[in-house]
């Protein structure tokens, strides 16, 4: 019997102590990783709908966002098994100005369990340092820059477009709240996802590993 339920209640009320093992409990009845995985970004969209209400504040969300990341953790050794030959290095980030990480280290998940060796840069990341970080990576093929808040999306823009200048061949794909398809083409960026699980999808298709 699916334990998925289970898994989504826990995140939603940010029991991080138990996730870990409801998310095993729940792959050891035969549940897959990834409807675990849609699951409990499901339940982080319900808890993003109550801070949007005012029904919750900051401290619920990050405890809930938390219980997410450990829940994720178990998740990541099982979804990184299915990848069987790597598609080439993937540098991600958070642009600067921008400490928002729960989007970044999801789509890294579903980039890795794609098939990409990924080098997660972190936040408030400044535009030389994707430069840097694809000069010192061997056979990266793609930079992914996220951004979460409407006052970075000029860094969004200073990212890509110093990528752009430095290797003009290198694959960009950016994406972020309050990005758009249309932002995303004017600032030079080669894809946008809108999601962790079309970010995968999108990341592959502008390889042309798709």
């Amino acid at each position: 019997m699916s334990k998925i339920e289970d898994v989504k209640v826990l995140v939603e009320s940010g029991k991080s102590k138990k996730i870990a093992a409801a998310v095993q409990e729940a792959l050891d009845v035969g549940d897959k990783a990834q409807d675990i995985l849609n699951a409990m970004v499901a339940s982080m969209g319900v808890v993003g709908d109550k801070f949007s209400a005012g029904e919750i504040f900051v401290p619920e969300m990050l405890i809930a966002a938390k219980a997410m990341s450990k829940g994720v953790e178990v998740l990541k050794t099982v979804m990184a098994g299915d990848a069987s030959s790597s598609l080439g290095t993937c540098i991600m980030g958070t642009v600067a100005g921008d400490l928002h990480d729960i989007g970044k280290n999801l789509v890294i998940m579903m980039l890795e369990s794609s098939g990409f060796d990924m080098v997660d840069l972190g936040v408030d990341v400044p535009a030389e340092k994707f430069v840097q970080a694809v000069k010192e990576n061997d056979n990266v093929v793609l930079v992914a820059c996220s951004g979460l808040l409407t006052t970075t999306m000029p860094a969004l823009k200073e990212a890509v477009q110093t990528v752009k200048t430095v290797f003009p061949d290198m694959k960009v794909i950016v994406g972020g709240a309050p990005v758009t398809l249309e932002y995303a083409t004017e600032i030079g960026a080669d894809g946008y996802a809108s999601d962790a699980g079309s970010a995968a999808v999108k990341a592959k298709e502008i390889i042309g590993a798709s």
